[in-house]
């Protein structure tokens, strides 16, 4: 006996042959494999881009970014009673003096004064913008008010800016 003369018996070498009619995947036509039945199988099957399965997908999960408010303002909004309140109180208060007691965070650029309550002590006060209440109060206890010009934010004056051109 040689090897080349060896031959093997027939369906010894473990091939099955396929069964028909048991059922699904049983390799009867369209049905035939597993995994794509149902809306894989249809023709106009498939889903979207980004689909999570039916769970909230992730761009709708996670908050929106980048959105600015053009008409929010942009300024820190004091009443007289926090003034008021300040330990030695100092002939002048500004957004320096606010920012060294803690009154204002470091990152505010400017800030409004409101109220109606009595001041019974005489400063200067240096501020954005000041109610009208506010600054007859102040005056009326013999202090000084100083108006600096208005911090606008970029968008409104980017407004601004498109609107006056429009007029023209």
């Amino acid at each position: 006996m040689e090897l080349n003369s060896l031959k093997y018996n027939y369906k010894s070498r473990g091939h099955k042959t396929k069964t028909y009619g048991r059922g699904k995947g049983s390799g009867i036509g369209g049905t035939s494999t597993r995994g794509n039945n149902g809306q894989h199988q249809r023709k106009s099957g498939g889903v979207r881009l980004g689909f999570e399965g039916g769970q909230t997908p992730i761009y709708r999960r996670l908050p929106k970014i980048g959105f600015k408010n053009i008409n929010s303002n942009d300024y820190y909004v004091l009443t007289l009673k926090d003034l008021v309140k300040l330990p030695n109180i100092a002939d002048k208060v500004d957004l320096e003096v606010l920012k060294e007691y803690r009154v204002v965070q470091k990152n505010v650029k400017a800030f409004k004064v409101i109220g109606n309550d009595k001041v019974e002590q005489k400063f200067h006060l240096i501020c954005n913008y000041i109610s009208k209440q506010a600054k007859i109060a102040i005056e009326n206890a013999g202090g000084k008010v100083t108006i600096l010009p208005a911090v606008v934010n970029k968008t409104a004056k980017l407004k601004a800016t498109k609107k006056e051109v429009a007029d023209k």
